[in-house]
């Protein structure tokens, strides 16, 4: 279903304060909010992740938030088709959707569409896999020398999406980030307005460090070893996210606990320098300064201030 004004997209850095002023504008607009957030459609795993609470689930209909189990693969084409489906749901009743997130990939695919490559081969893909587990941190390095471009946008750590890329390679003799460029990722039957809301390192860093405070006095930890003690294992995609892989760590004994605290903190703070880096290569997108803002309702009206909800957005 295309819509006449674009669909507000509200993103920015973890910890930034997303959640309490999209709350808040959701409920000023009667509008739902489809998540855009590649760690919070995960199952069982809420305080990591920062999910919304029950409480405020209530208040707000949300999407895309629990929707497979910590071993469930879910691609960005997956997150697609769902938040396509979600949109079009939405704006079929009559409703207004409101999409919130800080995952970069998500989004681009969500406002631009997706380059569709060749299929997986997942025979190849074990061989990759077996050649990182050999020589860890190997095929990160292979994608350097056979495709910079690619490498740049893909953490050393990120595996699943190096052994994506170098697949690419392989199965076309051509690079993912040459396939990528030529697609333009222009596929999509909406319009959208994407506000990302910014701090300065000085104030965002600080809110980083509580943040994860106080995941671990709600229980991260916890959460964590429930999760291990289910048998989710380490290298599943979902085990590799904040907090889940420090701790993982930390229970497997390589380090203690204030060596996993501090990593997560210090991990944290580089994905939200990633984030920074990632949409500021995004078209058209609106950076709001809330630096110095604290109230949900203030961050709100320094968006109104930038954009003109009433009128451009749906």
């Amino acid at each position: 279903m295309k819509t006449q004004n674009p669909i507000l997209i509200i993103a920015g850095p973890t910890a930034v304060g997303k959640t309490d002023a999209s709350l808040l504008l959701a409920r000023e607009l009667g509008a739902e909010i489809v998540s855009a957030d590649s760690m919070q459609i995960y199952r069982g795993m809420d305080i990591g992740t920062a999910k919304p609470t029950p409480e405020q689930r209530r208040a707000v209909y949300h999407h895309l938030i629990d929707v497979v189990e910590p071993d469930q693969p879910y691609s960005v084409g997956d997150y697609l088709r769902d938040a396509r489906a979600a949109l079009d749901g939405i704006l079929a009743a009559g409703g207004m959707p409101l999409v919130v997130g800080g995952t970069g990939l998500y989004i681009r695919a969500l406002t631009r569409g997706l380059f569709h490559g060749p299929p997986a081969d997942l025979a190849l893909r074990e061989r990759l896999l077996r050649r990182d587990a050999d020589e860890p941190g190997i095929l990160y390095s292979d994608l350097v020398s056979v495709d910079p471009d690619a490498a740049i946008k893909i953490h050393p750590n990120d595996l699943r999406r190096t052994v994506r890329a170098l697949e690419v390679y392989y199965l076309r003799d051509r690079r993912i980030s040459d396939f990528q460029r030529e697609h333009g990722f222009r596929e999509t039957s909406q319009s959208f307005r994407l506000v990302f809301l910014a701090r300065s390192r000085t104030e965002l860093y600080p809110r980083i460090e509580r943040r994860v405070d106080e995941m671990i006095a709600a229980g991260l930890e916890a959460e964590v070893k429930t999760l291990m003690d289910r048998g989710y294992r380490p290298d599943l995609p979902s085990m590799q996210g904040l907090g889940y892989k420090q701790f993982l760590e930390h229970f497997q004994g390589t380090v203690t606990r204030d060596e996993a605290i501090a990593l997560l903190k210090r991990d944290t703070r580089r994905y939200a320098k990633r984030q920074f880096t990632w949409f500021r290569r995004e078209p058209e997108t609106v950076w709001v300064d809330i630096t110095g803002l604290s109230r949900p309702g203030d961050i709100v009206l320094r968006i109104k201030k930038c954009i003109d909800i009433s009128k451009k957005v749906v």
